[in-house]
């Protein structure tokens, strides 16, 4: 699975391709900032405390580290499962009397991510925030950036005020945000484990070399990297181009409509938690109307193309044809049968109700949390074909390709409603 782009804002992508301005006396533009892009939020949740954790390897794919580390075995890693997040040696606490970001001192659930072709004006994010219902905004720096010969969708924030729209656990860990304010990169731990990306590594962007001090859950989805905004000015990304919005309590769909009225022309509004019509909330597939899944002959149509890309690579981030991450290889499959199926893992898990594992028919879609960083987090998922086989794109190194069921760490199993996947998307 990647944290990526979600397909909601994918055909407006070119719209929003543009070069950032240079100002005079300013470094010029990287070729590594590929474009400003929209980013889309899945809905997460994230349940973490603590404050740092030291591992040496996480998963049997993880790749080693050339610095030697102290091995931490799995009875470390469940007893501190709740970390705010992982460390690479080297980023150490620090004491509270050294921090060089502000304490910790509240926490803002982030409902909205808003993305612009351009940096966004004081009068323009005054707009939002004075929005009814809006109740806190956070302006950041937004774009994709190349990074160790990936595309990563990066973040640039400020540590001292970025950290409240955080999971509690991430949000309350000084060592981390000193981490990136220290100029290292935090990256997600799918982007470590499935995308080949080790603890302690460095990641060439062109202009400078950025250490990833830790995995990190942010309770967003497609934000794949996070690092200061001195770091992502230097990298070229554009200032001021996106903000986070906090808006308890209120109906974020219809939100999303008044800040597209109110924001520069080409922005785009993003549901970070997305909130879906009453029957995706009903528990039961029998209580759901007629028609709401998919047809006999919608369902042979996916099926047929997900088991012609057997043996195809699977590559982060990559939503085919020839090459695939797990939910990538989800989204095209289900695209040949007419179903528009949204990017990322969390937000393929509410395009459906849930049913039991013993109850699951070929077709339906396969959850599990496999992030030791984030136990809440949906990071993996696999088509069921029956028998107990399921049809996957694992992880890198290996092929999509049938495997038996298991259990461990499974989320659940979600049968598709296209009505439901249309809105998500």
């Amino acid at each position: 699975m990647r944290d990526y782009l979600g397909d909601a804002l994918a055909e407006t992508r070119e719209d929003l391709t543009y070069r950032p301005r240079v100002q005079a006396r300013r470094r010029p533009v990287p070729r590594t900032v590929r474009r400003a892009v929209p980013l889309v939020a899945a809905a997460l949740v994230a349940v973490l405390a603590a404050d740092v954790v030291v591992l040496g390897d996480l998963s049997k794919r993880q790749a080693q580290v050339a610095e030697p580390r102290r091995a931490v075995g799995k009875s470390d890693v469940a007893s501190r499962r709740d970390a705010g997040y992982v460390a690479a040696e080297g980023t150490l606490p620090v004491a509270p009397t050294q921090a060089q970001v502000a304490p910790f001192t509240t926490l803002r659930a982030p409902h909205l991510f808003v993305v612009a072709p351009r940096r966004l004006s004081d009068t323009a994010v005054h707009r939002v925030a004075a929005s009814k219902g809006v109740k806190a905004v956070e302006v950041v720096d937004a774009a994709d950036v190349m990074m160790g010969g990936k595309r990563i969708q990066t973040m640039g924030v400020n540590p001292s005020t970025f950290r409240a729209y955080t999971p509690r656990s991430t949000a309350r860990s000084d060592a981390l945000w000193n981490s990136i304010a220290g100029g290292d990169v935090a990256v997600s731990f799918t982007l470590g484990s499935d995308g080949g990306v080790a603890l302690g590594s460095t990641l060439d962007t062109g202009s400078r070399k950025l250490r990833v001090g830790a995995y990190a859950t942010m309770g967003m989805g497609m934000i794949n990297a996070v690092v200061s905004q001195d770091v992502a000015r230097s990298l070229g990304v554009p200032e001021r181009n996106a903000m986070v919005v906090s808006a308890p309590g209120v109906d974020s769909t219809r939100l999303r409509l008044r800040l597209l009225k109110v924001l520069p022309k080409g922005s785009q509004v993003a549901l970070i938690n997305p909130v879906l019509t009453p029957p995706a909330k009903a528990r039961r597939t029998t209580s759901w109307p007629a028609g709401s899944f998919m047809t006999t002959d919608q369902l042979k149509v996916m099926l047929a193309a997900a088991v012609s890309k057997l043996g195809r690579p699977y590559v982060w981030g990559a939503e085919g044809p020839d090459t695939f991450d797990c939910s990538g290889l989800v989204q095209w499959a289900f695209a040949q049968a007419g179903v528009r199926m949204p990017r990322v893992t969390h937000q393929q898990w509410v395009t459906g109700p849930q049913v039991p594992l013993a109850q699951a028919q070929p077709g339906d879609l396969i959850f599990w949390r496999n992030d030791p960083t984030n136990p809440g987090y949906i990071s993996h998922v696999a088509i069921y074909w029956g028998n107990g086989k399921m049809l996957q794109a694992p992880h890198t190194g290996d092929v999509v390709k049938f495997s038996p069921v298991y259990t461990r760490n499974l989320a659940g199993v979600v049968r598709v409603s296209p009505a439901v996947a249309a809105q998500v998307h």
